[in-house]
């Protein structure tokens, strides 16, 4: 049955829009890195990166403020991207396996590729996937016409082995088979691959979801960019070394699109995932949240506030900057809406951002918003409304070495502390009561929805 009303939508879209494909729609290129931190880039007023890329998004089109992940964790803010919903009503609160066999994202999800797919464009996936490990939960099975990358969390870039969870396993795949690259730099493969996609397909619609796996660990940076940051301290020195291969390597797929003419007719969104990592593996940090308390793996807004840009010369306005409260899961109704796409009936938590887009001064879309990550009573969550936020059973990732100890209920007030440093949960206690309400019909919500949480693993 569930299925059955996936299909149903997708058809309805067929019936509905098929025509605009006719005009040459516009191309949709959706990078998404990972693990970077909410200032790591010299747009953001890093002063010790070198991020032209970035930087040149930036001027040839929007860079956010206030962007929001739509979790601070791998598997689930993906599915949020895709889905345009919540991670836990997308059925992945948490991170999915990284282990062959294990399902990831439910299959009765309408995901942004199908959504795409069934008003003619061509669909592919290239890099980190990360939401599934069987043939239905595999970027194939998921809508994506191509698919080639690796299927778990992360990899060594070189021999494309998955090492952080016994047993060691090869992971990299081209459209549900596995293939062996050895010594090839993973970073090259998906410039590659990206690039021969766009090639290949310049003469009709296409989205390419391009969902680079770095500056995550392992930090392996190319050669160059290690000499070059050679002196600086680790470990900022790896992390910045990875961050402008990344840099570099999205650079260098951009050169295609000018290449091929299809700058001015492709839509190019570039965001993190979620905040920087402060595990061991990678050096107990090395990002930067800047002036934002916590990091990946919390709620803090070190965790889910991220660098984001949008660009389409013609399009959208160049050089401008937009501060309105936005979300990761705002891209899929927005992309919809931009290439002529009406939404199925589909219960949706991401709202466009159209108007944001022409306008600095539009109103958010959201007056509130809510982020759930994990499972059981333990979860950590978040609510937001005006400057307003309320976490519970908040940690704080920003130094993974020490753990600090904190209320069941933490309150702050973003325009009088960016920080996050003072809980004010005694100080305002109807402030508290409203978000807790509010945080609790959100998660009441969830729990009706009709595609409840699975049992996901909440690994890192």
């Amino acid at each position: 049955m569930l299925l059955l009303r996936k299909t149903i939508a997708i058809l309805f879209c067929c019936l509905v829009v098929c025509e605009a494909v006719d005009g040459r729609s516009p191309n949709v290129l959706l990078i998404y890195t990972d693990d970077q931190g909410s200032v790591d880039a010299n747009c953001y007023g890093s002063q010790d990166l070198v991020t032209p890329t970035f930087d040149r998004l930036a001027e040839e089109g929007l860079r956010f403020t206030q962007m929001y992940a739509p979790s601070a964790i791998c598997s689930a803010s993906r599915a949020g991207l895709l889905t345009g919903r919540f991670p836990a009503r997308a059925g992945v609160p948490g991170n999915v396996s990284s282990t062959q066999g294990v399902a990831g994202m439910p299959t009765d999800e309408l995901t942004l590729a199908e959504l795409l797919k069934s008003q003619g464009y061509v669909t592919g996936h290239v890099g980190k996937w990360h939401l599934g490990y069987t043939p239905e939960t595999m970027p194939n099975g998921q809508g994506f016409d191509s698919s080639f990358g690796h299927m778990g969390g992360c990899i060594d870039n070189y021999s494309h082995f998955f090492y952080w969870q016994g047993p060691n396993r090869h992971d990299l795949w081209r459209d549900g088979q596995e293939v062996h690259r050895a010594g090839a730099y993973f970073l090259d493969l998906m410039v590659e691959e990206g690039s021969k996609f766009l090639e290949n397909n310049r003469d009709r619609p296409f989205f390419l979801y391009w969902a680079i796996n770095a500056p995550h660990y392992p930090m392996q940076g190319a050669d160059n960019w290690r000499e070059y940051y050679q002196d600086l301290p680790s470990p900022r020195r790896q992390y910045a070394a990875f961050l402008s291969t990344v840099d570099e390597k999205i650079g260098k797929l951009l050169e295609v699109l000018d290449r091929l003419k299809l700058r001015e007719n492709t839509l190019v969104i570039v965001q993190s995932d979620h905040g920087h990592s402060t595990e061991e593996r990678a050096f107990w940090g090395g990002g930067s949240s800047g002036p934002y308390r916590g990091a990946k793996a919390c709620l803090f807004e070190g965790g889910i506030r991220v660098p984001a840009f949008v660009s389409m010369p013609g399009t959208i306005p160049q050089g401008e900057v937009r501060e309105q409260l936005v979300t990761g899961c705002d891209w899929y109704p927005t992309i919809a809406e931009l290439c002529g796409i009406p939404l199925p009936n589909r219960h949706y938590d991401g709202r466009s951002i159209v108007p944001v887009l022409k306008d600095r001064q539009a109103r958010s879309p959201h007056a509130s918003f809510f982020w759930l990550l994990g499972n059981g009573k333990n979860a950590q969550w978040a609510v937001r409304k005006g400057p307003w936020k309320l976490l519970g059973n908040a940690i704080d990732r920003s130094d993974r070495r020490g753990e600090v100890k904190l209320a069941p209920r933490f309150l702050t007030n973003l325009s009088l502390d960016l920080g996050e440093q003072a809980n004010l949960a005694q100080e305002y206690p109807d402030v508290l009561s409203e978000l807790d309400a509010l945080a609790t019909q959100y998660q009441q919500g969830l729990a009706e929805s009709d595609n409840p949480a699975g049992d996901q693993s909440g690994k890192e």
